[in-house]
């Protein structure tokens, strides 16, 4: 596919990374995306006010690699603000999340831009396998629907940021919701679903999801709360749909908790 590959700025692809105290896991990541086969890329880093080494490994990175942009900024405002700058100095057509403690397999940014490009579509997201802190396979691996509408998307999760890429050209320039309690990744989705008949999923699994104990997304309680959140605050549904709504989200994830 190499002699295919386009280099022009519209199809560049533009990496959203936002950094916090990530200093452990930060140079695997940056180290994934320059590992890429597409290298077509520009990956802007912001770093929302760390405290520990990570200005360092980014500025670091950033004189081998005229790619990387590092952006930093003095005080900590929460990952949703991170990606909207990243998102707001991106150049690139298509838009894709990668955080400081995530992995891509070497062929993501190819595979996926390949097939949105002979599929014509604006949205996609992709299979993933869970690792643990030190980056050992779980044998977990999350196959994902080959679609999903906005009324599923609703009572199932199944678009993982860091496995997401946007068609600026097809989807308006979009920024993720701040919100307190979190969820703002999901916010975003239903958001663009609102926009398209459907995501589309590929089944190949393209990234590593880091699973770290006590995480906001590990934590069931939490996770679950936050969702009944967002169908009253941001999605604003009827109290008679989000209990529907919950109760099959409830059922989702009850039942994927079980087989994992």
């Amino acid at each position: 596919m190499g002699h295919e590959r386009v280099t022009t700025e519209q199809e560049k692809i533009s990496i959203i990374m936002p950094v916090y105290n990530a200093e452990k896991y930060l140079g695997e990541s940056i180290q994934s995306v320059i590992n890429q086969t597409y290298q077509n890329w520009e990956l802007i880093a912001v770093d929302d006010g760390s405290s520990d080494s990570s200005r360092q490994v980014l500025s670091m990175y950033a004189q081998k690699d005229k790619r990387i942009v590092p952006i930093f900024s003095e005080r900590n405002r929460g990952v949703a603000a991170a990606r909207n700058k990243g998102i707001k100095n991106a150049v690139g057509r298509y838009i894709a999340f990668l955080d400081s403690d995530d992995i891509w397999l070497g062929e993501k940014l190819e595979r996926q831009q390949s097939f949105m490009r002979e599929k014509g579509c604006a949205f996609t997201y992709t299979s993933y396998a869970l690792v643990d802190e030190a980056g050992k396979l779980l044998n977990r691996n999350v196959k994902v629907p080959l679609t999903i509408t906005y009324q599923q998307a609703l009572t199932r999760t199944a678009i993982w940021t860091c496995t997401v890429m946007i068609d600026r050209k097809k989807i308006a320039d979009f920024e993720m919701p701040l919100l307190k309690y979190g969820a703002e990744d999901s916010a975003t989705w239903l958001a663009l679903l609102k926009k398209v008949p459907c995501a589309y999923g590929i089944q190949e699994e393209l990234s590593l999801y880091r699973q770290v104990p006590g995480s906001l997304s590990h934590n069931l309680k939490a996770r679950l709360i936050r969702h009944w959140i967002l169908y009253r605050k941001v999605e604003k549904l009827g109290l008679l749909e989000s209990i529907f709504n919950y109760i099959k989200y409830v059922g989702y994830v009850l039942t994927k908790r079980r087989a994992s």
